[in-house]
């Protein structure tokens, strides 16, 4: 079915989260003390709370969103073209951003968002943080109320897993075995809060994003059995 689906209507996207404080010092005594509950299990008797620290930017209620890039198609008879562009710098002002995007171009029913595992991480994630952040959720992120069908995401993973609940594939591997130029440089999910905090790169951290949301839509044609982009196709914006 995915064949069916027009890709001028795919809005595929990453995002890049760190912990909400540079350091577990920052936080206050009773945020130190979620902390400490909230990752009780994960963590066992191998880290303390202050250890484990580093790995907070995977949650959002103690993350934060420090760029989200999209990509999409422009197709014009035989001409294709990916554009990939990025919002970054405040968390609020990204979040703004991106919403805008959507609720401007990617609002109609047709439209779909993408990612790998955007189901369980980058959709909730960016959901939560709005909360937080008091902005209003789009309707495209909204799923209150609605029924399967109705929710326009699409998942790379998912679509890898053909119903098998189970199994995890990340996107360096699928890419590597579907044969697509691998998307990573020279950093890697980890590394991106002391990329942030300490190297104070954030171009990096774009770069990284991008390449993570193309290789996503690469992803994404390969399972439809379509020709790779290229690199003249890639239009960065």
């Amino acid at each position: 079915m995915i064949e069916k689906i027009n890709l001028n209507n795919i809005l595929f996207l990453d995002i890049e989260t760190v912990p909400e404080e540079e350091n577990f010092n920052s936080l206050d005594a009773e945020m130190q003390s979620l902390w400490d509950h909230k990752t009780q299990y994960q963590r066992k008797d191998d880290f303390t709370p202050e250890e484990f620290y580093d790995r907070a930017g995977i949650w959002a209620e103690f993350g934060k969103i420090v760029c989200i890039s999209v990509g999409y198609f422009t197709i014009k008879g035989d001409i294709r073209n990916f554009r990939v562009t990025s919002f970054f710098g405040d968390e609020k002002k990204i979040l703004r951003d991106f919403n805008n995007l959507i609720n401007n171009h990617f609002n109609q029913p047709q439209h779909l968002l993408c990612g790998h595992n955007a189901k369980e991480f980058d959709i909730p994630f960016m959901a939560r943080r709005m909360i937080i952040n008091q902005i209003a959720i789009p309707d495209k992120l909204n799923l209150f109320g609605k029924k399967p069908w109705e929710v326009a995401h699409l998942d790379t993973l998912e679509l890898w897993k053909f119903g098998d609940y189970k199994h995890f594939t990340s996107l360096k591997l699928l890419t590597k075995i579907l044969g697509i130029p691998s998307p990573k440089g020279d950093i890697d999910g980890s590394q991106v809060g002391h990329v942030f905090y300490v190297e104070k790169d954030i171009d990096r951290i774009v770069t990284y994003c991008e390449k993570d949301t193309i290789a996503v839509a690469q992803v994404f044609l390969r399972l439809r059995r379509e020709d790779l982009l290229i690199d003249d196709e890639i239009i960065h914006v």
